[in-house]
């Protein structure tokens, strides 16, 4: 039996117990009743049987009746069965109890006495039913929507990665073009970025070491591509907290800002800051932009940025600040994370 039924077999078992301990409470001293003095006792066996007839009438009703005529539409049905089970129970508690005392009171008495009883057992149970149904409900739609979750932040990671490829492929194909030397350390970087992407980044979390290690890996390879054509200042101020985050989760604005801030820009530069403070993150990358250029992008421009913004609504919601200006021909990138 695993915990959760365990907690539920021992919630039952102390609410059957509190509710039988009410009587004990309320039990007043007995008074002579027809000139003599009858010591009446709690739990007879006439108080045993109706205790155990309402458990039965209880269960009954939630785990058979309802799911198997209320919650199918036979309501009809459902109210004679109830009551007719309400009328047998009551009349076969007060027969017991008539039998058990017979000059207590009426037969009549003994069964109306024990009319309110089933009622109320049959409204708890109707009560407990809907609950149960409720929360089960509301469990199922949280772990589906879960599942969703899950299932859209894998398409969206996945995506990351073809998006580098491509890029990265292009840039191997022209230098195997010029039949330059830097193909050769190029492939070894890239190599090193496949494994971090097969064995990384698909965990779901990862220190941002990791991540800072990817990152240059990455900025490494696109300086064999681009030599001295362009000038990278990336500055990665470390904490002494160890933080973890989504993986692959700042590679899209450094590889935004060598897409497009390289190209029909005098002197192209980049510069990556990082901060790791006690509960946060700052990240913000600049890069010069050509507003004048009348450069056709790829239907591919901007799914790296798009899929940031969707990620971290997922992963971070209330808790991130993305923020994207472009003027003076900058354009800027910065990302606030909240990790508490």
């Amino acid at each position: 039996m695993n915990s959760k039924k365990y907690s539920t077999v021992l919630f039952h078992v102390l609410a059957w117990v509190l509710l039988m301990s009410i009587p004990i409470l309320l039990l007043k001293p007995s008074r002579p009743e027809h000139g003599f003095l009858h010591e009446r006792e709690f739990l007879e066996v006439p108080e045993i049987i109706s205790y155990i007839s309402l458990i039965c009438v209880f269960y009954l009703n939630a785990y058979y009746l309802i799911p198997t005529f209320l919650s199918r539409k036979k309501t009809i049905t459902y109210i004679l069965l109830v009551v007719i089970l309400i009328a047998l129970v009551s009349a076969g508690n007060a027969t017991i109890m008539h039998s058990y005392y017979p000059f207590h009171r009426s037969l009549l008495r003994s069964f109306n006495m024990k009319l309110f009883p089933g009622i109320f057992i049959i409204a708890i149970s109707l009560s407990y039913r809907i609950i149960a149904d409720n929360a089960e409900m509301e469990r199922i739609r949280k772990e589906k929507e879960n599942e969703a979750l899950k299932t859209e932040l894998s398409f969206l990671r996945s995506q990351v990665s073809p998006h580098f490829m491509f890029n990265v492929l292009n840039s191997m194909v022209s230098l195997a073009r010029k039949k330059s030397d830097r193909l050769e350390p190029i492939l070894i970087e890239l190599s090193g970025l496949m494994r971090y992407m097969l064995y990384e980044s698909g965990i779901e979390k990862v220190s941002v070491e990791k991540e800072m290690e990817y990152l240059r890996n990455y900025i490494n390879l696109q300086m064999l591509r681009f030599g001295d054509d362009v000038k990278v200042n990336f500055d990665f101020q470390r904490s002494i907290h160890d933080h973890s985050i989504e993986p692959m989760l700042f590679i899209p604005l450094v590889e935004n800002a060598f897409k497009h801030g390289i190209g029909i820009i005098e002197q192209p530069e980049i510069d990556i800051q990082l901060v790791s403070g006690e509960d946060s993150l700052f990240m913000q990358v600049i890069n010069k932009c050509n507003n004048e250029s009348k450069e056709i992008k790829d239907k591919n421009s901007g799914i790296g940025l798009s899929n940031l913004k969707r990620r971290l609504n997922l992963l971070y919601p209330g808790k991130h600040d993305l923020l994207i200006t472009e003027q003076n021909n900058l354009f800027t990138v910065s990302l606030n994370l909240n990790l508490k």
